[in-house]
């Protein structure tokens, strides 16, 4: 019987299958499932493969120290296996272990040491005594020196080395001749970022590029904090870096470049010895490392120095063909020089046979400490950086006298080999470009004249200055008038004559009319060289353009004319204005004295070269005996003030004698100001004593109120309304009346007296009122020391009447 399926329709069997969770396999993946069984057999394969190779690589390093037993105990290898056995038991540690230990205390090279500093280091921070830093930095060399290609270095420094120090990424960097960087090995970066970060070009600031440039390396605490572009810089943004070179033999072949995700600390001495040791390594590699057909570019080319040597002869400039000589550690020397062209010239005067062939340091032992010359050789050899300099100076000890030269050098790297050359500076021909130049600067052409031969000499400065092409020939001096201005023919003459009759230096100015019809102005300067008999052989001197000079003359003249013109324009100001102040306001500063009553005044203008402003008083004894007292104050200063002043000052006067109050004369006053002075504001205060009744009848129009100063003290009068000078048409002033008494002093002032920019009128009217209660004597002593103490600093006129009750 069979069993119809319907759609949406399950067996019992399968429903009860999906309650039930599915095995998990390897990243989610179902293990019963032909996917997941696959995935599982994958990952089985890898870690066998990692387990393969980590035990190749024992097997490598175990094969190594039986090698070291059996030539140190001189035994089979049967035996070195067996008593490596027994030596492992007695220590308590694992074959491995100890097999490192082994090879570290036979080669006593740079990892030994490198591990042994580490594993000091380590245990003094309480590791383990087992820690296995030793094996790792052993497995990282064997398998550095056993990998076929730099990306196999990479991921056997990272697993073996740098991951236990915490980094999660490394790339190795090939350093190109032309400075560029080529990633010739990674690990812990995606394939996408390393394809990305295949090529640097160069002079592009990279974390590689700048631990390329420093002795020492670079260490980068946090990566952001510098802002350099590197690989990976996105994925680890916080992260540190540490780029060392890699270099071997005083050659640096790239760069070692490691990635921590967190920021780095300052790392012990320990751990930086096993980094730079562990960039030795893949100097190694990258010795040998030839970067393949890309977009980057073609493979580089190491030419042999044959090809070196050819390319040297070519050259019109001396040049050497240096190698590298080290010693039998590998380290860095000297620089054999393998070629010297034919254009080289030894300073001692040596044959280049005897120099070349020679070392670098034994022939010019002075290039040791001349400007970092041998330095500088030995970074291009170790970088690839080509170098040039111009103007260095060079010392070569010839019969122990040092000579130097100056000159401009190459220095570059091809292959193997070193190319260096120089240039030395030709003193004549760059004082003759250094003259040259002046001349041009100063526009100065120079000849000179045989008047022998008739052979004449010019510059190409002084053809210019002419206006004449070079291929005309030059004008003789006795045609030199032809060539001048008419009106120059006397001057020229008499230059002439001073120098080919009384054969003594002479100049001239002149104006030279050139064929194109400019006219320049001219200085000629000469002088004649005579034979040993006196007799005149040549004539030489110099032309100078001073066309510009003449005109900055000229416009200097015109300018001085033009200040003289305004300085009398101004001093004849300054003397009406002197006139119209010495008519306005009489010179005499001595009280005005009238039976029971003393007057006195002062006036201070607010600049020194106006004399006059719009400040102005007046004291006068009208026909009906009372005294008419004011005071006022036109907005600005100037004549174009003082001229207004005057107008109302005179009105003030004519009105009084029609015998009205003071509040009268003041709105007649305003109407005055308002029609007649061309829209002018002042303020005033006008008062009228009458010496019978020791009264004052008072009013103001915008001003501040007088003093009273009786005994020790001194306060404004009670202030009546009043609205200043031309602000309406029509105003009316209330008046005030006050009582004085024998000895009693009034003081009328204007604003230019108290006003402070930083002070208000209160703070500044309080100490004019402790001022004037304070001051003992006469009249005249009170208002000079007002005028003395006062702290106005808004540079207004001042004017201060004071009266003094018999």
């Amino acid at each position: 019987m069979s069993v119809q399926e319907h759609p949406g329709e399950r067996a019992p069997e399968e429903r009860e299958l999906e309650l039930r969770p599915a095995a998990a396999g390897p990243a989610g993946v179902a293990s019963d499932s032909p996917v997941g069984r696959l995935a599982a057999t994958v990952d089985r394969l890898s870690r066998e493969v990692r387990a393969a190779q980590a035990e190749a690589e024992g097997r490598a390093l175990i094969e190594l120290a039986k090698g070291i037993l059996v030539e140190r105990l001189g035994c089979g290898p049967a035996q070195a296996a067996r008593q490596l056995a027994e030596l492992t038991e007695q220590a308590g540690t694992t074959q491995l272990e100890f097999a490192v230990e082994v090879i570290n205390q036979a080669a006593r090279d740079r990892m030994s040491e490198v591990t042994h500093a580490f594993l000091t280091a380590t245990r003094a921070a309480g590791e383990a005594e087992g820690d296995p830093a030793a094996v790792r930095l052993r497995a990282a060399e064997s398998g550095a020196l056993a990998a076929d290609d730099t990306q196999a270095v990479a991921e056997s420094l990272l697993e073996q080395a740098l991951r236990p120090l915490g980094a999660v990424a490394v790339a190795i960097w090939a350093a190109g001749a032309d400075g560029s960087l080529t990633l010739a090995g990674s690990a812990g970066f995606s394939p996408a970022e390393a394809a990305r970060w295949y090529y640097v070009p160069p002079d592009v600031a990279t974390v590689a590029r700048c631990g390329l440039a420093e002795r020492e390396g670079l260490w980068i605490e946090s990566l952001a904090e510098r802002g350099l572009p590197s690989v990976g810089r996105h994925h680890h943004p916080d992260g540190g870096r540490a780029a060392v070179p890699a270099g071997t033999g005083g050659r640096v072949y790239g760069v070692l470049e490691i990635v921590w995700p967190v920021p780095l600390p300052p790392q012990p001495p320990q751990i930086v010895r096993q980094v730079e040791a562990l960039a030795e390594l893949c100097a190694h590699t990258l010795e040998t490392y030839t970067a393949p057909d890309g977009p980057a570019g073609p493979p580089r080319v190491l030419p042999d120095a044959a090809e070196l040597m050819d390319l040297a002869d070519g050259l019109y400039d001396p040049a050497l063909v240096l190698v590298p000589h080290l010693d039998a550690s590998g380290n860095l020397l000297d620089f054999r020089i393998q070629h010297v062209n034919s254009r080289f010239l030894d300073p001692a005067g040596r044959p280049r046979g005897m120099v070349s062939g020679a070392l670098l340091l034994e022939a010019y032992p002075m290039a040791a400490g001349q400007s970092e010359l041998f330095q500088r050789i030995e970074r291009v050899y170790a970088t690839g950086e080509p170098f040039r300099a111009r103007r260095m100076h060079l010392t070569a000890l010839v019969d122990q006298v040092p000579l130097s030269a100056v000159a401009d050098i190459s220095v570059s790297r091809h292959g193997a080999g070193i190319l260096f050359i120089w240039r030395i500076e030709d003193e004549t021909a760059r004082l003759a470009s250094l003259l040259q130049h002046a001349q041009r600067l100063g526009r100065i052409g120079g000849f000179e004249e045989n008047l022998l031969t008739g052979e004449i000499t010019w510059n190409d400065q002084l053809f210019d200055l002419y206006g004449r092409p070079e291929t005309s020939p030059p004008v003789p001096l006795e045609d030199l008038p032809a060539h001048a201005h008419p009106d120059d023919a006397v001057a020229i003459g008499r230059f002439l004559r001073t120098l080919l009759h009384h054969r003594r230096p002479a100049s001239a100015a002149f104006r030279l009319q050139r064929p194109d019809g400019v006219t320049r102005h001219i200085r000629v300067v000469a002088e004649p060289v005579l034979d040993t008999d006196g007799r005149l052989l040549t004539v030489r001197g110099a032309y100078q353009d001073i066309s510009a000079q003449h005109w900055t003359e000229v416009a200097l003249a015109a300018t001085r004319d033009q200040l003289a013109h305004t300085e009398q324009q101004a001093s004849e100001r300054d003397r009406l204005a002197l006139q119209l102040q010495r008519a306005i306001m009489p010179p005499a500063q001595g009280p005005l004295q009238m039976p029971g009553l003393d007057v006195a005044v002062r006036y201070r203008p607010a600049e020194a070269e106006q004399l006059v402003g719009g400040d102005w008083y007046d004291a006068v004894v009208l026909p009906s005996r009372l005294v008419l007292l004011c005071v006022g104050d036109v907005a600005g200063h100037g004549i174009e003030a003082a001229t207004s002043m005057v107008v109302l000052r005179n009105a003030l006067r004519g009105l009084a004698v029609t015998g009205a109050g003071p509040g009268q004369l003041l709105s007649w006053l305003n109407m005055v100001t308002h029609h007649l002075t061309g829209g002018v504001t002042a303020t005033a205060v006008c008062g009228l004593y009458d010496p019978d009744t020791r009264t004052l009848r008072w009013a103001r129009a915008g001003h501040l109120p007088p003093v009273l100063v009786r005994g020790s003290d001194a306060a404004p009068l009670p202030p009546v309304r009043g609205l200043l000078l031309g602000a309406v048409p029509e105003a009316r002033y209330e008046e005030g009346e006050v009582q004085l008494a024998a000895e009693d002093n009034l003081l009328m002032y204007t604003d230019g007296l108290i006003e402070r920019r930083d002070r208000s009128v209160e703070e500044s009217l309080t100490h004019l009122l402790t001022t004037a209660a304070t001051v003992p004597g006469t009249l005249d002593q009170r208002l000079d020391r007002l005028l003395t103490y006062s702290r106005s600093d808004t540079d207004d006129d001042t004017c201060i009447v004071g009266i003094r009750v018999g």
